[in-house]
């Protein structure tokens, strides 16, 4: 019943004209009929959760049926949101200011929220940290996420007020410190590793994905749908594998401003980074699907946030994946750990 109504809920919020824009982009790269384009589309859609997006993305117009049933498709990955991550518990991975609340010991910096009623906290806050990271406590995709200095307004007091016109769903945050090696990679955003951690009713907590996201063109952000680049990283090693990519598929196998190697790039003090993913991944045992945001720091890892509903997207992007298999054996394996462990 949960598929059919994904399914359903999906043909109603599709955006049906970018769904013929991507049936007649197919059409021109393969020389296939729009009508079959869409027919197969439709068949991805009912047998493997595939949205028209899934289906570009992964080219899955170019998989034989035994690989495109390895793909984790955005139905397949509603699914395990839905089994692994109860409603009633998320809030406080969907808020910031109540994330930050809830994992203070985990993000070695200061923050505030701006509520209009904590004014002297938050000028508290600015006495300290004139550079500082003004936040939406509800958002994805680094959008809205300003970098402000006090130095270019008139005083504190007007900085305030500029802060307050937002709230209450604004928090402020020191700006971090990266390691000198991330640095060196990029130096004008915070680069971080998405980890995907799945915490199993056993209790034991399985990697399943690491990507390294790392900013380009002068931005502060590094997210790879507003401007930014990302390579897939080995969970057992914290070492990039492959080159990066951006969003319109470009790949580099070095920093384009900074000439730092991607490929073997290797995230400082990996293993504390992964212990403190499981550590975080104990503290909402009602929420066990996460893909957690770190950073690398000269004092070690430190999260940035929590996404409770991990993407499907970035761990299977075609120049990633030359052998053409997704990650569903990935969770199919932990899936048979977690029945053999619960007896």
């Amino acid at each position: 019943m949960g598929k059919m109504k994904f399914l359903l809920q999906r043909l109603l919020d599709m955006n049906y004209k970018a769904m013929l824009d991507k049936i007649g982009s197919i059409h021109k790269k393969t020389g296939r009929s729009r009508l079959s384009i869409l027919r197969d589309m439709q068949q991805c859609a009912v047998k493997y959760g595939a949205g028209y997006m899934d289906y570009d993305l992964f080219e899955m117009y170019n998989l034989t049926p035994e690989q495109r049933d390895t793909y984790l498709t955005r139905g397949r990955n509603n699914e395990f949101v839905l089994k692994y991550n109860e409603k009633d518990s998320i809030g406080d991975l969907d808020d910031k200011a109540r994330f930050n609340a809830r994992f203070q010991s985990f993000l070695h910096r200061e923050w505030v929220p701006v509520t209009g009623e904590n004014r002297e906290a938050v000028l508290a806050f600015l006495g300290r940290h004139p550079v500082f990271m003004a936040k939406p406590t509800v958002g994805s995709c680094g959008r809205g996420i300003e970098k402000l200095n006090a130095a270019d307004f008139p005083s504190l007091d007007a900085l305030y007020d500029h802060l307050v016109e937002q709230a209450p769903r604004l928090e402020l945050e020191e700006v971090i410190r990266q390691h000198p090696a991330l640095d060196a990679l990029y130096p004008d955003s915070i680069n971080t590793a998405r980890v995907v951690t799945l915490r199993g009713k056993s209790g034991h907590v399985y990697f399943v994905a690491a990507i390294l996201r790392i900013g380009n063109g002068g931005k502060f952000v590094d997210n790879f749908n507003n401007g930014g680049m990302m390579a897939p990283v080995d969970v057992e090693t914290g070492v990039v594998q492959k080159p990066a990519i951006d969003k319109q598929k470009n790949l580099y196998t070095e920093h384009p401003a900074t000439g730092t190697a991607i490929q073997g790039f290797a995230l400082p003090d990996w293993a504390a980074a992964k212990e403190l993913c499981v550590q975080a991944a104990q503290a909402i045992p009602q929420v066990g699907y996460i893909g957690w945001d770190v950073c690398f720091t000269p004092d070690g890892p430190c999260l940035v946030e929590g996404n409770q509903y991990p993407g499907n997207d970035l761990y299977q992007i075609p120049a990633h994946t030359p052998d053409k298999i997704g990650m569903m054996p990935v969770f199919r394996a932990i899936e048979a750990e977690e029945a053999r462990r619960n007896g």
